[in-house]
């Protein structure tokens, strides 16, 4: 029987690779329901291609857009957050494929849990928000969480077939973004348009913003901590601006097991699933007669703070990484409309903080509460 696929952020491009996956293998993979927040165009699109059973536009104002292009098909149409939400929880889904932007993945991350789905994580915010409830809850709910992230995967494969026990660390590798090389005063002039320049990977908008700032390989650390049960002294950031070490683990024995691959996330996602077979793929191979050589560096903490700010954050621990999480995403996107330097985001996350303060928060509502507070504070110290 075909594995039935609801893919959450199907417009964006882990949801874009991820069709391109079920292209490759239309006898084991069928989508049972996508949904987008704003683009209706592509969603439309897609659905006419793979004939869901349900699609969800967030966007209620793009509803009856949606709803008219599909009226020919058996597609149920569907409009609003909760309904994205609510379409997780079907019986039929096999895998839930969660790739929304931030804050937003973590109420459907968690409904699909307690339906018991097998969820393919690429929103790493929700690992960051809340890794410690989360990951409980699927043990309680025997859901199993896979990771979409070239860097998780890249662990995750590494690790199989030897235990916890013999881990030493992870080697976490990052590109360095497209700013590496430039001084801090050189880095305070940068706009959105370069920061956004990805030099390796085509990512969405936010996430490449926060590759920039290396926010974004401190959320991999803390997503690595909640995945594979590590403290963050045991996760090593190391800059390969190659991007072909997607990740390694050293064992106690000072065995070193990395794996390599083109920049294609095809490839986790396919993993994620597959697992735990492997399936043919159509992507680049790697020829090492062509790459002749590869690069490491230490990641410089004072010319990017916000990876500081991390470790920080989940040594911390409780409502701290909320905090932080809602603060980088209101200042990213600051950044990103041009109203503050690229220098004030790690600024406004430390106030954030610093202000907000320290709980132990148990339930969904608690984080909800906790990053609503948060993202206030930190778009008033935008606005001042």
């Amino acid at each position: 029987m075909k594995t039935k696929l609801a893919i959450l952020g199907s417009t964006g491009s882990i949801g874009t690779q991820t069709l391109d996956v079920v292209r490759q293998h239309p006898e084991a993979l069928e989508v049972f329901a996508l949904t987008a927040g704003n683009n209706a165009e592509l969603l439309i699109k897609q659905a006419i291609e793979f004939k869901p059973k349900a699609v969800v536009i967030a966007n209620e104002a793009h509803f009856e857009k949606v709803k008219a292009a599909l009226q020919a098909f058996p597609i149920k149409v569907c409009t609003g957050s909760s309904a994205v939400a609510d379409i997780v929880e079907h019986t039929e889904i096999d895998i839930v494929v969660m790739s929304l932007v931030g804050f937003a993945g973590l109420e459907p991350t968690i409904r699909a849990i307690k339906a018991g789905k097998r969820i393919a994580l690429a929103t790493k915010e929700t690992m960051v928000v809340a890794g410690e409830f989360v990951t409980h809850l699927a043990q309680i709910h025997h859901s199993t969480l896979l990771p979409l992230d070239s860097e998780h995967s890249a662990i995750f494969q590494c690790i199989r077939g030897n235990q916890h026990k013999e881990i030493d660390h992870v080697i976490l590798t990052a590109s360095g973004g497209p700013f590496r090389n430039l001084s801090k005063e050189e880095l305070q002039k940068v706009t959105p348009s370069q920061a956004l320049a990805h030099p390796t990977w085509m990512m969405g908008d936010k996430i490449t913003i926060d590759s920039a700032t290396m926010m974004n390989k401190g959320f991999e650390m803390i997503e690595a901590c909640w995945f594979f049960n590590l403290t963050a002294d045991q996760i090593k950031v190391v800059v390969h601006p190659e991007s072909l070490l997607h990740s390694a683990v050293e064992f106690k024995d000072g065995v070193i097991i990395g794996q390599l691959g083109s920049h294609d996330m095809r490839m986790p996602i396919q993993y994620a699933l597959s697992y735990p077979d492997r399936w043919p793929l159509e992507v680049e191979r790697l020829d090492f007669a062509k790459i002749g050589r590869m690069t490491f560096e230490e990641p410089d903490f004072e010319k990017f703070p916000c990876l500081s700010i991390a470790y920080d954050a989940i040594k911390q621990g409780g409502s701290v990484p909320c905090v932080m999480n809602a603060a980088n995403e209101i200042a990213n996107l600051a950044f990103r409309k041009g109203r503050i330097s690229i220098t004030r985001i790690p600024d406004i996350i430390e106030t954030t903080i610093s202000h907000i303060p320290y709980t132990n928060p148990q339930s969904l509502e608690e984080y909800i509460a906790i990053d609503h507070d948060s993202r206030i504070f930190a778009q008033e110290l935008i606005t001042d």
